[in-house]
């Protein structure tokens, strides 16, 4: 199934990478970001050089207001919404829980956490058979951390993608008879530039000889998993949240 999609954080990393491809299977793609327009917009560029259709837009999805904007604007531009990938992630510098304060606690889970939940109710909204709408498919993208705990670096972020890991299962559940499919996908060390965030960019590098791959993932591999999520292919798979991580 292809049709309106948005890509939450769809500028940068794995949300770059599924943008593109989505549209390569003809999607018609909603690229969201909250601040480097310059790159979302740069995403749309390619996406119409190689054919396909795509609508960059500015919203912080932690915010209702925004959020709603964001699938008002996507909905007009490309019709109905089919698809949504929570991708929108935050992440801090590495630090020990008895260093973290309320200030970064409430940063990380309303982007992490808030963000997903509302996303995925706006998606609800205008994809549920129950409200009129055709049925469609969201992906949320968890990490690996919420089940390794990031000790050391980040259990706040770790504990932020537990709580999605528990929106997939539970929110499945609750739409499965109205025509929506809900999944998830956990990516592990992936080179992308969130590991800068956190304080190291060389992170990947240092922790490739703990997967048993032997190497960190890509951006691309992470996008044909959640891609394939939602295509047909994967029509009878909900509720469920795929390890894309190297085998760590």
């Amino acid at each position: 199934m292809a049709g309106t999609l948005i890509v939450t954080g769809g500028g940068r990393g794995i949300g770059a990478a599924v943008s593109m491809l989505a549209a390569a299977r003809s999607w018609r793609v909603g690229v969201n970001y909250r601040q480097n327009g310059e790159a979302a917009r740069r995403v749309v560029a390619d996406i119409d050089a190689a054919g396909g259709q795509a609508l960059a837009v500015q919203a912080d999805v932690a915010r209702p207001e925004e959020v709603e904007r964001l699938f008002h604007e996507v909905n007009t531009a490309f019709g109905p919404l089919t698809g949504l990938v929570n991708n929108a992630g935050l992440l801090e510098r590495q630090a020990r829980v008895e260093e973290l304060d309320a200030a970064r606690l409430h940063r990380v889970l309303e982007t992490n956490v808030v963000g997903a939940f509302l996303c995925a109710g706006a998606a609800v909204r205008q994809m549920s058979t129950r409200r009129g709408g055709a049925g469609g498919v969201i992906v949320n993208v968890s990490s690996r951390a919420a089940v390794l705990g990031s000790a050391g670096e980040y259990v706040d972020y770790a504990a932020a993608k537990a709580a999605v890991d528990t929106l997939t299962v539970g929110l499945a559940r609750e739409v499965a008879a109205e025509g929506i499919r809900v999944c998830g996908v956990r990516p592990g060390l992936i080179d992308t530039e969130i590991h800068a965030l956190g304080g190291e960019p060389g992170r990947v590098a240092r922790l490739s000889s703990t997967v048993p791959l032997g190497r960190g993932g890509l951006p691309a591999e992470v996008a044909h998993a959640i891609v394939w999520l939602l295509s047909a292919e994967a029509s009878y798979v909900t509720g469920t949240t795929l390890d894309v991580s190297g085998g760590r």
